[in-house]
């Protein structure tokens, strides 16, 4: 199954209303976090709340933690306070690009308890990577010391257009064989084909909109208007809004790596169309310009090697992709006005950035860029990994999801 995570600021149901989800959820984020907190948040009596605490108690989601401040002011013995549990289940991820990926098994927490990373080619077609995928997890739970019935979901980031309600891949320009496969599905079952465990919920997202979730609820999450740009093989953007990620209707948001830039008149996008920024600015774009001038390079991957070993003319071309892609950002800067603007993915070294902040200073209207901290990715490339897993973290313990656990758990 899929679905699009729940908001974390949404507002709690009151009048009596408020269920064991609403009650979770105002743990979870540590906005009441003691039973007479929660009557306050809620409005709900005290043999109320005691019940709908009982059925999180019996799922093993929450538990009671150390001893809080004192909730009346006549005094006496400190509250108990309430924690969500995050060991009684785990997660797995996993984030494909064009010709690698990495794995992981992850808490509730967003800790990586065990991680793998190879290649895999995602023109191999979602069978065989799926596939291969589903060893891979039964492989790292294993190494996590976790059964497979501990998993509670599964959260896969992918190099393209994803519609989050069915995830399934929409027209994807670099993931041929792909467009409208039901990755939900055949993910489920690789899973169950290597572990023996029952199916478990699976959710799919654009790579870029699962690093920036992961970046944001990292190292910026009281940051209200949050941005990030991945520039490996193609160019993509993630944007997160009040806490929750910004799709459009059909989740194309973010896709400007297919906006049209007049340096780019000449050059054919594997889109199938002529001037998109991806087709110059892209780590693939750099690759085939430092190939045809005979340095070997023929990935994003192999630019970044070459950007590290401080090859001059891979430090030249990324500098001016860098220029090209600011052009873009002011615009995106000027319509958004973030406060931080992230450069991930495999050319976001010095030189890219430099060229980026060049054009986009000079580019975007002053009061746009007053508040923007430009920066780079502090995950680096465990983001889309530690992104994804609080996908399916958020989607699960939403409170109607929640409830529908609860209920299915007999509890």
């Amino acid at each position: 199954m899929t679905g699009r995570p729940g908001r974390t600021g949404r507002a709690t149901r009151t009048g009596g209303q408020a269920s064991a989800g609403d009650l979770l959820e105002l743990v979870r984020t540590g906005r009441a976090t003691t039973r007479g907190a929660l009557q306050r948040a809620t409005g709900l009596s005290r043999a109320t709340v005691g019940q709908r605490l009982d059925r999180l108690f019996r799922a093993g989601w929450l538990r009671e933690g150390a001893g809080g401040p004192v909730d009346s002011p006549l005094g006496g013995r400190p509250s108990i306070t309430l924690e969500f549990d995050q060991e009684h289940a785990v997660v797995l991820a996993a984030d494909l690009d064009t010709r690698h990926a990495r794995a992981a098994v992850l808490s509730l927490g967003g800790e990586l308890l065990a991680e793998h990373s190879g290649t895999l080619v995602v023109e191999d077609g979602p069978e065989a990577v799926l596939g291969r995928l589903g060893r891979w997890f039964a492989e790292l739970l294993l190494e996590a010391g976790h059964r497979a019935d501990e998993v509670c979901g599964i959260g896969l980031a992918v190099p393209g257009p994803v519609d989050t309600d069915t995830g399934r891949v929409v027209q994807p320009p670099i993931m041929p064989g792909w467009d409208g496969y039901d990755i939900p599905g055949r993910l489920a079952r690789s899973f169950t084909e290597h572990t023996g465990a029952g199916p478990v919920p699976v959710l799919v997202d654009n790579d870029a909109n699962a690093m920036a979730y992961g970046e944001q609820r990292t190292g910026h999450r009281d940051c209200s208007a949050f941005v990030l740009v991945k520039v490996s093989t193609g160019i993509g953007a993630g944007v997160v809004v009040d806490g929750s990620l910004y799709r459009g209707v059909d989740g194309g948001a973010g896709d400007i790596g297919h906006i049209r830039v007049p340096e780019g008149a000449r050059a054919l996008c594997r889109c199938g169309s002529h001037g998109c920024l991806a087709a110059v600015a892209s780590g693939g774009a750099v690759a085939r310009r430092l190939a045809e001038a005979g340095v070997p390079a023929a990935s994003g991957s192999d630019v970044r090697a070459l950007l590290a070993a401080g090859h001059p003319e891979a430090v030249a071309l990324a500098r001016e992709a860098g220029r090209l892609v600011g052009d873009v950002l002011a615009t995106v800067v000027t319509l958004l006005n973030p406060g931080v603007l992230m450069i991930a993915g495999d050319l976001a070294g010095t030189p890219f950035v430099t060229g980026v902040r060049e054009l986009l200073y000079q580019r975007a209207l002053p009061r746009s860029t007053a508040h923007l901290e430009v920066v780079t990715s502090r995950l680096g490339e465990r983001a889309g990994l530690v992104g994804a897993g609080a996908l399916v973290v958020e989607h699960l313990y939403a409170p109607e999801r929640a409830e529908e656990r609860l209920l299915a758990l007999g509890v």
